[in-house]
This record gives structure tokens, sequence and C-alpha cells, in this order.
């Protein structure tokens, strides 16, 4: 059985502690198949910034961020690209090098 990450949006998780507060941690842990320590950093959020703090953390992604990371993978391959390409023409040349030194003893 795989296990795949879910992600609650913030009013869903504030849903989830205001359940919990009307009808016990316990059963609504159950009910959503949360662990306590999940929940409590939820709980614990919420205390301290409200809904606001609730957010998931995968959504804040920088679309600036991203297209820079793009960027860095694309100029990677292009200087793995020109580091083969430099290898297989320097290769001939150390060949006919070693050739030319055994020629000359």
């Amino acid at each position: 059985m795989s296990k795949t990450r879910r992600s609650f949006s913030a009013s869903e998780k504030l849903a989830i502690i205001n359940e919990a507060d009307q009808f016990g941690v316990t059963a609504t842990l159950r009910k959503y198949n949360l662990s306590p320590t999940v929940f409590r950093r939820w709980k614990e959020n919420f205390n301290e910034g409200g809904v606001a703090s609730l957010k998931s953390y995968s959504r804040l992604r920088n679309p600036e961020v991203d297209a820079l990371e793009e960027q860095i993978r694309v100029l990677k391959n292009i200087v793995a690209k020109q580091s083969i390409e430099l290898e297989f023409k320097t290769e001939p040349l150390k060949k006919s090098q070693s050739l030319e030194q055994r020629r000359s003893r």
C-alpha cells in the first residue's frame, strides 16, 4: 500500500480544528486519519497567527525561484553537452600525440 502525502487547505484545517473542539480530538483525528503531531502543529499555528498561518508551505513557492531553477537546469545541461563534445574533440588529439611520440622514438 503506497502512502501519498495529503495536503489540506487553510479552510479545511480550520474546519478540522473546530470539529476537534466540538466532538473531541481523538475522534476527529481518527475520522481524518491524522497524527496528533500534525494536529498539534496546526492548532499552535492557528493560535499564534490565525487562519493565515494555516496556509500550506508547498503553495508558497515563488514563481521567480521556479524560473531560476529551470534556468539553472537548462544551463547545467548545456555545460554537460559542451563537456562531452570537448572530450570527444580532445580524445583523437591525445591519441595522435601518443602515436607521434612512439614514432619519434
